[in-house]
């Protein structure tokens, strides 16, 4: 029997009725039969800092190590975030550090998709972009096409989080099935 492929989500935003939130629940929702889902929650991880990291120290924060171990059965991440200042939001950039670290990475080599809400106008276009030398680093497989950049957000969500917007929608079903054709068992 072939195990189901596994993609963990990842929110730039904690606050209570995010629209990237509501992304990562519309991506689910597209998402084969054949592919579990689950959002990762950080809210309890620490600022970054090397001296609780290996090998400074003999283990982690006991809530860095049940992150990491999530991320590690993942085939694949989706990443939903808005912009902050041009650039990834501070909290997620913290737990990619994170993350990031050590030949045991569990980012190292794996496709991710990143989509991104805002109330702006640009989409979160800078934020994707101030993605790119994270992936890099990390040999990472970015699926870049179609770009999912959902400006003005408050206008493509009904009161229930359901996305009204058929183009949209359109777009965050095409990267999900770029992202999952990558995904390898």
């Amino acid at each position: 029997m072939e195990k189901n492929k596994t993609i963990i989500g990842l929110c730039g935003s904690l606050r209570k009725g995010s629209y990237n939130q509501m992304l990562l629940k519309v991506a689910a929702s597209l998402l084969p039969d054949d592919v579990d889902f689950e959002i990762a929650k950080y809210d309890d991880i620490p600022v970054y800092n090397e001296d609780h990291d290996l090998p400074a120290v003999t283990e982690r924060p006991e809530s860095v190590t049940r992150f990491r171990a999530l991320l590690a059965t993942a085939d694949a991440f989706i990443i939903a975030s808005p912009e902050y200042n041009y650039s990834i939001p501070g909290g997620l950039k913290n737990v990619i550090d994170w993350a990031s670290r050590g030949k045991d990475s569990p980012l190292m080599h794996k496709p991710v998709a990143v989509i991104g809400a805002t109330q702006g106008l640009w989409g979160t276009v800078r934020m994707q972009a101030a993605f790119l030398p994270v992936f890099t680093f990390l040999n990472m497989n970015p699926v870049l096409q179609p770009e999912v950049l959902v400006a003005q957000a408050q206008n493509k969500f009904d009161e229930s989080g359901n996305l009204n917007d058929e183009m949209t929608m359109s777009l965050i079903k095409e990267k999900i099935n770029k992202l999952v054709s990558t995904c390898k068992i």
